[in-house]
């Protein structure tokens, strides 16, 4: 057999890049992320009768939380918070849900369907739990700890010498200091199609990939506010590199939906430009290039 007749070498970067295509051209679920947080991105619940809120209440107490960043997603009326032997602090300010009250009517004799059930909306005003004193929160679960280690992740991690911390709840590049901050590992809990190391390292590797752009490597735009589309294509860069990387060090063996699922969130900002997936695939390609170049030594 001559060098002609072997099969021509898989081109991944190419592979990887149509599957995202396609996948987001699916419309995909919402991704999760991949680690436990407090607050904000837990289902509020009411103090007193322990049940989730729904609907556009959980919306509300969300961003709510969001701004005033409350640790704990637990909610209730000055009332109830009052029976649960807690106190609203002087000069809170409250957060409003909606209910709706059920009350029955004689039904609409030209409509056999009509039940004669009527349902009116009614405001109702919340405190979250960082607004009161005399409440003790239930402990959070112990940390899982270290995640089980990917050692070609770890050898490829530590050569390009990037500043990485660990700590808090976020995962970040930050280009003021030039360092990567990740959650504690021990917060890492894995999804549906990943592992708890497969989450680890594929949020570390995204990271990276912002990394590689710093004005001291290869000068990307990786700032922007949020939103806007300079941010957008940053992520677009940042989660297909990520791709690229998963698949060469091991971290993943194929393409998985959660990388198309939050690519979702940002091709809509992109929508005019019919090139920018195919321009943010070589700036990743790029960047995995770079990185490895380190790696190489």
């Amino acid at each position: 057999m001559n060098k002609n007749d072997h099969p021509q070498r898989r081109d991944i970067y190419a592979d990887i890049t149509n599957q995202l295509i396609s996948a987001i051209e699916a419309k995909p679920g919402q991704p999760s992320l991949p680690w436990r947080t407090t607050g904000a991105l837990h289902m509020p619940v009411n103090v007193f009768t322990g049940n989730p809120y729904n609907g556009i209440n959980v919306v509300s107490l969300w961003v709510a939380a969001s701004l005033k960043d409350y640790a704990t997603p637990v909610w209730g009326t000055y009332r109830q918070w009052s029976e649960k032997g807690a106190q609203v602090r002087k000069g809170e300010k409250s957060s409003l849900v909606v209910f709706y009250k059920e009350y029955d009517t004689d039904p609409d004799p030209e409509d056999e369907s009509d039940t004669g059930k009527r349902r009116v909306a009614r405001a109702s005003y919340v405190f979250n739990a960082g607004q009161v004193d005399g409440y003790i929160a239930p402990e959070p679960p112990p940390l899982l700890g270290p995640v089980e280690r990917i050692a070609r992740a770890d050898a490829f991690v530590t050569a390009t010498k990037a500043d990485i911390r660990h700590g808090g709840e976020r995962a970040y590049y930050s280009p003021v200091s030039d360092h990567i901050q990740m959650p504690d590992e021990g917060l890492f809990i894995g999804t549906r199609t990943m592992t708890r190391s497969e989450s680890y390292y594929s949020t570390l590797v995204h990271e990276l990939i912002h990394w590689s752009g710093g004005k001291p490597r290869l000068a990307r735009e990786v700032g922007g506010r949020f939103g806007s589309a300079g941010y957008a294509a940053e992520e677009l860069v940042a989660e297909i590199g990520a791709a690229f990387l998963c698949c060469e060090l091991g971290i993943t063996q194929e393409l998985r939906a959660d990388h198309a699922q939050y690519l979702a969130n940002w091709l809509q900002l992109l929508k005019d430009d019919s090139k920018a997936i195919f321009t943010a695939a070589a700036r990743a390609s790029e960047a995995a290039i770079f990185l490895k170049g380190l790696a190489r030594g």
